[in-house]
């Protein structure tokens, strides 16, 4: 092992702090490891783009794609008529359809959609209103090579930064004009910075503004610092043992955010959240209080700089985060210009109480809490594929077994705290269970650091087992090998299934066929209609009625509007209205099919898509024999 190498996985702290990283290298420090990240991030956007086509408007899509249309009239109207615009009636109009969500990710597809669609004519509306969605998901695999260059060369870190890619799941999600993969970079982005704050000026800032642009993504982005703040705190008293001045700083800083929110829960008790919340205006105490114990975080933590430079880099970025990031996600979000307190508050409030909606799994519809504890371990074993999935599992085992050596580095831990996070918060039996996998995507990407790890230990072992008997055996080479051979079944499977991902099973699950038996969700958001829209374009009659199952209104629309569905087909809403009619399989649903068969006379499908001879959506003309 190199030096440098060895340095990477020791666990000591120098008197300074700056070993507290263990860092192999800067993240992306040389020129080449730079060109690698660009090259990624190209290499990862052309092919979203070559591919966009292929995939269908899920039901969430296609109502983001609807609000985001309504928040770029909103900018246009600022630009025209700034006046009008910032007055709350407007802001209503373009922002209260799907308030449920922040603006951010909307307003940018918004955006796009005008400058790419209306203004340019490049892409289609589709295409225009995704595009900021593939440069979230193609900006994922530089932050990943670069998480990653922290701790392992450049090939391993260049299969970490393409094995997020290439999960067929994955790869489907990073096309949509949605939030999860968007919310996922975001995070990694947050931790990014946080990272690199350690040890570079400025960083603090940034991560303090990743941080509000996180929150203005999904409102997963609230659970960040509970991942570095444990981190955080043990730093601060590793950093500040022979320093009291410092020391008496530090936890004076998270002492005046502690006692801010001891003091807000005294309020809550003596008035009551409702008289709270009725009275939080611009000139209310509770306003007051955020402003004063803001101050105070920033005045101590500017005092620490300069007794304490590491400790200050330390805390700096915590405290961004705190003051920073409510403040982007009110800056980004017009609709809580006028009434921030209460309609964030709904908005918390709306995903505090979320619904649950019925998911199939292992044989059973699960319907309400509490729900089984390994749901989201065992999903993402039957859907990550195996080449992947056991890199990732012996990646976080390991980082254990060296534990008990007190190998275990300070940035690995920052690794698998947020490798752990999603997937244990979703876990919860209470969390509302549904929507596959993309949940816990903020973990995917440093379970994928994790297995770079395996990568190359895998390699390193097997070459010191080859070299002796083969000359031309190098390292590097049986690990671009190996990388090869592991990527290879996840790249087929994506492949196979891309445009309908969310059917994708991996070998585990004995793929879609095998996942069929256990009893598994066979999809969901319905996007897999467009595996029948050529058959249905093709012999409808025209002006043809259709039932489409699971389909709301605005799929149909924007199948129409991109060419993908004939214009003159008709849209009705139950079957006795139908001469067509598509069923999408769902365990849930069952009974719609045979509502179908009693109401078309027939039991016989006229046309399917069926992956791996499994069922996804069968059509059914009335009176076919």
């Amino acid at each position: 092992m190199s030096e440098q190498k060895a340095t990477a996985l020791s666990p000591t702290l120098s008197p300074s702090g700056r070993g507290s990283l263990s860092r192999f290298s800067s993240s992306l420090s040389s020129l080449t490891d730079r060109r690698i990240a660009w090259i990624l991030f190209f290499a990862g956007l052309l092919v979203l783009l070559a591919t966009e086509k292929d995939i269908g408007f899920g039901r969430d899509e296609s109502v983001y794609f609807h609000a985001a249309e309504a928040h770029a009239r909103w900018f246009q109207l600022l630009v025209s008529s700034p006046t009008a615009a910032v007055k709350d009636a407007a802001i209503v109009q373009h922002f209260e359809f799907n308030h449920e969500h922040p603006a951010l990710m909307k307003n940018l597809f918004g955006i796009s959609y005008v400058v790419l669609h209306e203004k340019l004519g490049l892409l289609r509306p589709a295409g225009a209103f995704r595009f900021p969605a593939f440069v979230f998901a193609a900006w994922m695999l530089p932050l990943i090579f670069g998480l990653s260059r922290r701790l392992f060369g450049q090939g391993a870190s260049i299969f970490a930064a393409v094995s997020f890619l290439i999960v067929p799941r994955q790869f489907f999600h990073s096309h949509l004009a949605c939030f999860d993969v968007p919310i996922a970079t975001m995070w990694v982005l947050t931790v990014y910075c946080f990272v690199e704050a350690l040890e570079k000026p400025r960083w603090w800032l940034y991560t303090g503004l990743a941080f509000g642009a996180a929150l203005g993504a999904k409102h997963n982005a609230w659970f960040i610092p509970v991942t570095l703040v444990p981190f955080i705190l043990w730093r601060g008293w590793q950093l500040t043992k022979h320093a009291p001045e410092a020391r008496n700083l530090f936890f004076g800083i998270n002492g005046v955010f502690v006692f801010g929110g001891l003091l807000y829960g005294v309020m809550v008790a003596a008035m009551g959240p409702q008289r709270i919340l009725s009275t939080f205006e611009f000139q209310s105490p509770q306003l007051g209080l955020f402003v004063i114990v803001c101050a105070a975080g920033a005045w101590l933590t500017w005092q620490l700089r300069s007794v304490h430079l590491d400790a200050f880099r330390t805390i700096a970025p915590l405290v961004a985060m705190a003051i920073l990031g409510p403040i982007v996600f009110y800056l980004h979000w017009p609709y809580l210009w006028h009434h921030p307190v209460d309609r964030a508050a709904w908005y918390l409030s709306f995903h505090l109480t979320h619904n649950h909606y019925t998911w199939y799994y292992l044989g059973e519809l699960l319907r309400a809490p509490p729900f089984p504890l390994l749901y989201v371990v065992n999903l993402t074993a039957l859907t990550v594929p195996a080449s992947i999935f056991v890199p990732m599992v012996l990646g976080f085992i390991w980082v254990f077994v060296r534990a008990a050596r007190n190998q275990v580095t300070n940035f690995e831990w920052i690794v698998v705290a947020n490798a752990v996070m999603s997937i244990a918060l979703i876990s919860h039996p209470n969390v509302p269970h549904f929507g596959g996998v993309k949940h816990w995507f903020p973990s995917m990407p440093f379970l994928a650091v994790l297995a770079a790890g395996s990568l190359e230990r895998g390699a390193r072992g097997l070459t010191a087992w080859l070299a002796p008997r083969w000359k031309a055996v190098t390292e590097p080479r049986v690990l671009a090998l190996m990388a090869v051979l592991l990527c290879a079944p996840a790249v087929i499977a994506t492949a196979r299934v891309y445009e309908f991902g969310t059917s994708a099973y991996s070998e585990f699950a004995g793929g879609v066929p095998g996942a069929a038996s256990l009893g598994m969700q066979r999809q969901y958001w319905a996007n897999n209609l467009t595996g029948v829209l050529p058959w249905l374009n093709a012999n409808a009659k025209q002006g043809e009625r259709v039932y489409f199952h699971e389909n709301h209104g605005g799929q149909i629309r924007d199948n129409q509007r991109n060419g993908m569905l004939r214009a003159d087909l008709v849209a009705v809403n139950s079957p006795n209205e139908a001469e067509l009619a598509i069923y999408q399989y769902h365990q849930e649903f069952r009974e719609q099919e045979f509502n179908i068969w009693q109401v078309f006379g027939t039991t016989r499908p006229v046309f399917g898509l069926y992956l791996d001879e499994t069922p996804q959506i069968v059509i059914y003309r009335r009176g076919h024999r």
